[in-house]
């Protein structure tokens, strides 16, 4: 591991847990292979083995860094290579990798507050739910582009609801003021315009 070579720490943890599957080695062996097949971007197999490791083992004392790797190993699949160096609005992609990282930070901030990967957690918490929020706006955009006003609405509502003070409320405030306004809901428009209005006054009436 120190010296990088992944497949061959892979083959030695693996053969430590074969032939010694019982006590504290092979259960530290099972740790170190989760991190050894995350650096060798092997992300199915080390989530595999995180999620056997927290299912057979939720008492012990490192079962947290158990959680902690398999929150970084869906981030790392949120925001690979192909997200990070191509042309495209991650928003606009799969966020199941962004909700099964967050979930398991949240597993890990809930249940172990103490933890020395908690306050890492949290941050990285904080760009996953933005991130979450901001492909729900691409949902509303879309849904504004097709006509389907009402769609685009509640779906607006929901990001309101499920991810205040994100970045992504204001906007969301604006295109639901103006799908109200092309369904005639002029209550409803008035009433979001307020909102927006009081909580963002820098941000433009649409």
């Amino acid at each position: 591991m120190a010296k990088n070579n992944y497949p061959l720490a892979i083959k030695d943890f693996e053969a430590l847990e074969a032939r010694y599957p019982y006590g504290e080695y092979s259960l530290n062996a099972q740790l170190d292979l989760i991190n050894a097949y995350y650096k060798k971007n092997d992300p199915i197999l080390a989530l595999s083995t995180a999620n056997r490791f927290i299912r057979m083992n939720p008492k012990h004392p490192r079962v947290d860094y158990a959680y902690y790797l398999k929150g970084l190993v869906n981030y790392d699949q949120n925001t690979s290579l192909m997200y990070r160096h191509l042309p495209v609005d991650r928003s606009a992609r799969d966020p199941s990798p962004a909700h099964e990282s967050f979930a398991a930070f949240k597993d890990l901030v809930e249940q172990f507050p103490n933890s020395e990967y908690t306050p890492e957690a949290r941050q990285r918490m904080v760009s996953l739910r933005n991130q979450l929020a901001n492909y729900e706006l691409y949902v509303v955009e879309y849904y504004m582009k097709r006509g389907a006003y009402l769609s685009a609405a509640n779906r607006a509502d929901f990001i309101i609801k499920n991810y205040d003070k994100t970045e992504a409320i204001p906007k969301a405030l604006s295109l639901m003021i103006t799908s109200y306004r092309q369904l005639g809901m002029t209550q409803l428009s008035e009433d979001a315009e307020k909102v927006l209005t009081s909580n963002f006054p820098a941000c433009p009436i649409p």
